[in-house]
């Protein structure tokens, strides 16, 4: 599964007395939709999941679901301590029509989640029966733990796993993942213009062109030659397949690492992440696409100049005001922020002074 691009993993807007604006949820994921970023993250760390009950997680990612529109990918954040209860939000996912899911480390214990075989366990566990491909949320920042590079490459190699958020801002260590990853082959169908295409939209293409719209396995977009009616793909020119009414190619992508900060986006796509999921995307999804844009395009000097413009802000914003600070700087730049949950504390007013200073003159 494809997941180059940038994702913004939106926040959760809540009332002042702590409640879910879910009309302010479905404006948010409604106005990412018509941007130009590859999908979303609902209920990672910028979307407060951790201050939330079961069914309010379930709920989010419900209403979430429903207002994406259909041709962005779609990350679940199911990443609990527990193993049992990452698979039950997992299977849950899967039953919306989520593509992937994001699980970060598990950090609790950390006497315990500091020895290898109890994180080599964990997600092995999880990837072994996951009905979606996994993809690693590294986020020591957060957590207190930080993933070994070496358990990352030995997770790469499992099928189900198809790549890592790693949030550390440790660009050597992104750049030694990819190295360190190579030997991991992998390929998957895209459209013909080179967009993610997922199971669930291989699904309702097949449906729209009249071909009992069968799932698609996932296997299928991992490279084995499967199709609707379990026929091989047919051949067309150019490497373009026709695959249940879709026009398709395949596409190497190994093992994919996203970053988290987008300081440093245009620094670790120069030692090869393919991608990032960043909380100022939230508030300046566009910036952050025209810095990842010039870079695929080649022109490195563009994007460091869009980088430079937006780097202080968003460390300052996303990096050190956290959530607080992006929930603000998404009301000053067309999107419901609003209220973070406690032990969360909204920004005081000096405070959002200088968020108004640095947003200046970054527009969505």
């Amino acid at each position: 599964m494809l997941l180059h691009g940038v994702f913004p993993p939106i926040t959760t807007p809540f009332y002042p007395d702590g409640n879910i604006y879910w009309k302010k949820l479905e404006h948010n994921v409604a106005r990412y939709s018509k941007t130009p970023v590859a999908g979303i993250v609902v209920q990672g760390s910028t979307g407060e999941a951790i201050l939330m009950s079961d069914q309010e997680r379930r709920d989010v990612l419900k209403a979430a679901r429903e207002a994406a529109s259909p041709e962005k990918v779609l990350i679940a954040g199911t990443g609990i301590e527990s193993a049992q209860e990452t698979l039950k939000l997992c299977d849950y996912a899967v039953g919306l029509g989520y593509d992937i899911a994001m699980v970060r480390t598990p950090h609790y214990y950390k006497g315990q989640m500091n020895k290898a075989e109890n994180m080599l366990a964990f997600y092995r566990f999880v990837a072994d029966r996951s009905p979606l491909p996994v993809i690693i949320y590294n986020f020591p920042q957060a957590t207190g733990y930080n993933m070994p590079t070496e358990i990352v490459v030995e997770l790469a190699e499992h099928p189900n796993i198809f790549g890592i958020k790693e949030s550390s801002g440790d660009i050597e260590k992104v750049g030694l993942i990819v190295e360190s990853t190579r030997h991991v082959q992998r390929s998957t169908f895209v459209t013909e213009t080179f967009k993610a295409l997922t199971p669930r939209m291989l699904k309702a293409a097949t449906a729209a062109a009249g071909a009992g719209g069968k799932v698609i396995p996932a296997e299928a977009l991992g490279g084995i030659s499967a199709v609707p009616d379990g026929t091989a793909p047919k051949p067309s020119s150019f490497g373009v397949q026709m695959i249940g009414g879709v026009r398709a190619r395949k596409k190497e992508i190994g093992f994919q690492v996203l970053v988290g900060a987008a300081q440093k986006l245009a620094p670790s796509m120069e030692v090869g992440a393919v991608g990032a999921i960043l909380a100022f995307a939230d508030a300046a999804p566009t910036a952050m696409y025209e810095i990842y844009t010039a870079w695929k395009e080649g022109d490195k000097q563009l994007a460091l100049e869009k980088q430079e413009k937006v780097a202080g802000a968003a460390q300052r914003i996303a990096g050190e005001m956290s959530i607080p600070g992006v929930k603000y700087a998404m009301d000053l730049n067309g999107y419901y922020g609003g209220p973070v949950r406690l032990p969360l504390l909204p920004l005081n007013a000096e405070l959002k002074k200088e968020v108004e200073r640095l947003m200046a003159d970054i527009k969505n």
